[in-house]
């Protein structure tokens, strides 16, 4: 199914080419956000309520982006599609790509079968609604733009599939979430905030939910983005994503201490976007532990470059 979704998501772009409704004139610079690792429009770590692409109201638009995350001891490839329809209705795609290599540590706790070099993949399909505020033409007024949407998450771990197992958590799972935007144009300052509710453990790449004791069930968790227009082309910003942190009582009763612990995640970044089609956004990132158990209980911090193509 998901393949088909693919499929159909960019048969939809390549139509776009040749409709009357394809976005012109587009928004103002950077006021759409870039793409998220998940595929949504708004910053790096976290959706906004903004509609991706440059179509306005009447309008029909897409972007396509691609994006790489690297620490000390993990990497993260993502590329993905979205299209934006009357700046009310985005749809998105994104394969995410996990070198989870240290993962062949788990062999030395237990027998799990995990093979060298492994990688998990991950596919999500996003919709997101607009249903109140327009964030450019209330940016006089206190009214932010507010989006409610979903991530529907299939995650595919390869070998790990056995550790997965251990840890009772499944391998698909849907957030939802609510975002408002609020865009300061005369102070050329945009924040915004978004509550998630989730049971994703490390974003969904490590499954959904736990077994006893650990967490199985959704909570709700913040996320938050505030972003400085330097100029027309210029921002910069910082992100702060709170974690559910589903599996580290589960580690704790097994004798392992906070080997699986989940910690909040947090960015700085800068985006620049030359023109109205493109966009580069590159971030430092302090992701906290991922599975530290296996990494020498070690931060996770490193860079994340990414490129979106828009029209």
């Amino acid at each position: 199914m998901m393949k088909t979704l693919k499929n159909a998501l960019a048969l939809a772009i390549l139509g776009l080419c040749g409709t009357h409704a394809l976005a012109d004139t587009g928004k103002l610079l950077l006021t759409g956000g870039v793409s998220a690792i998940d595929g949504a429009a708004g910053g790096g770590m976290t959706p906004w309520a903004v509609i991706g692409t440059n179509a306005t109201s009447g309008e029909i638009g897409g972007t396509a982006f691609v994006t790489r995350a690297s620490t000390q001891d993990y990497g993260l490839t993502t590329v993905g599609a979205a299209v934006g329809w009357h700046d009310r209705v985005e749809v998105s795609l994104a394969r995410q790509d996990f070198n989870a290599s240290p993962s062949i540590a788990l062999n030395g706790i237990a027998p799990f079968g995990v093979t060298p070099g492994q990688h998990i993949n991950m596919d999500i399909l996003g919709v997101k609604v607009k249903v109140a505020g327009d964030a450019v033409l209330d940016s006089d007024s206190w009214m932010p733009q507010i989006a409610v949407g979903l991530e529907h998450k299939r995650v595919s771990p390869g070998s790990l599939a056995s550790v997965l197992n251990f840890l009772d958590t499944r391998t698909s799972g849907t957030d939802v979430y609510v975002s408002a935007t609020k865009l300061l144009l005369a102070q050329s300052v945009l924040v915004n905030g978004t509550l998630r509710y989730t049971n994703a453990n490390q974003n969904g790449l490590l499954g959904f939910g736990s077994g006893a004791p650990g967490r199985s069930s959704r909570s709700l968790v913040p996320e938050f983005s505030v972003a400085y227009l330097l100029s027309k082309n210029w921002a910069v910003g910082a992100e702060y994503r709170v974690k559910p942190n589903n599996l580290e009582a589960l580690g704790r009763a097994a004798g392992l201490g906070d080997a699986l612990a989940e910690d909040n995640w947090k960015d700085l970044f800068v985006a620049w976007a030359p023109n109205k089609h493109t966009s580069v956004t590159l971030a430092y990132v302090d992701l906290g532990r991922i599975v530290p158990g296996i990494t020498g209980n070690r931060k996770q911090t490193g860079y994340y470059l990414s490129a979106q193509v828009a029209f």
